[in-house]
């Protein structure tokens, strides 16, 4: 993919077209790094097995889904450039890449100008098998839309294949491409701690046009809240750079967190359970644990059936039943 993308940079003949290039370029190298601190990750967990210690003796918590939508960034144009219209014409194509754990979305590119009073990206985000210790950083990404653009020919090839047939040389190729992607990542000047910015390949650096970082946040469990929220946003850019937009520092999105419990049973089995008044009556029923409640069914074969269950408890904090 990363090598298809560049190719298809170099053959780019429209500013529109490079636009979009460029941006799958550098979400193709930043999956490659979120892949490359996934396997060093392994790497630690199985040293740690073999000297025979375990990463974490803690119970492992029910993992669930996330889901981002209705994102909106509002702007803050000056009142001679939005009201009197004056001044340089300014426009940006922007778009967002989000990353969780080794899942990377992107956004759509939407161009901005000073006609905009908010950036709005459609569509909802959804990221599946996440532990409650999730981080789901956003960052948002400019480029000058107003720069002069001209073709180039892509010079000679010596971006790593990710792509090959199984064999002995392909663990070489995806090996030298995460190399590639390391060295490359780790050499950009706006690094921030943690975490490895999307590299940018030496070879590449001449073609097209170019994204730069605007700003960024990180959203975990505590953000997760009903209805539609505002977050701080951390500028990683300055008014006096080309690709600057007039962000006012702030986010808004719809943040929505479900425990994969909710939806699939936890644990199932033979239950006594009281009915009725007289509590020395008791009967056995088959129950199942899923979400809140605990289903209770006259035999394993109804739940198969789907039949209604017989008796429904929920779970509280003070449970009566």
């Amino acid at each position: 993919m990363r090598e298809g993308a560049s190719k298809l940079l170099a053959a780019c003949s429209r500013r529109e077209q490079a636009l979009e290039a460029s941006k799958s370029l550098l979400t193709c190298n930043a999956r490659i790094l979120a892949l490359l601190s996934q396997l060093q990750k392994m790497r630690k967990a199985q040293i740690l097995q073999r000297v025979g210690r375990r990463p974490s003796d803690d119970v492992l918590p029910c993992l669930g889904k996330i889901s981002l939508s209705d994102l909106r960034i509002p702007l803050m144009w000056k009142d001679s450039e939005y009201f009197k219209n004056k001044g340089e014409l300014q426009r940006c194509a922007v778009f967002c890449l989000l990353q969780c754990g080794t899942e990377m979305h992107e956004t759509d590119l939407v161009m901005v100008d000073r006609t905009l009073t908010d950036i709005c990206f459609e569509g909802t985000i959804f990221s599946n098998a996440v532990g409650p210790g999730f981080q789901l950083r956003v960052e948002l990404y400019s480029s000058c839309a107003v720069e002069e653009f001209s073709p180039v020919a892509l010079g000679p090839r010596r971006v790593s294949c990710l792509g090959a047939t199984v064999g002995c040389s392909s663990g070489k190729k995806i090996r030298a491409a995460f190399e590639s992607a390391a060295v490359c990542g780790s050499s950009g000047g706006n690094a921030t701690p943690g975490r490895v910015s999307p590299p940018s390949s030496p070879d590449l650096s001449a073609l097209g046009p170019k994204y730069n970082l605007l700003a960024h946040t990180t959203l975990r469990i505590q953000h997760v809240q009903e209805g539609f929220k505002t977050h701080d946003l951390s500028l990683a850019a300055t008014e006096d750079n080309p690709f600057w937009v007039p962000l006012y520092g702030s986010m808004c999105c719809r943040l929505a967190a479900q425990p994969l419990c909710m939806n699939h049973p936890i644990i199932s089995g033979q239950l006594e359970v009281k009915l009725g008044e007289d509590l020395n009556c008791c009967e056995n029923v088959f129950g199942v644990l899923r979400g809140q409640s605990v289903f209770c069914y006259q035999n394993q074969e109804d739940l198969e059936s789907e039949d209604k269950p017989l008796l429904v408890i929920p779970i509280k904090k003070v449970c009566s039943q």
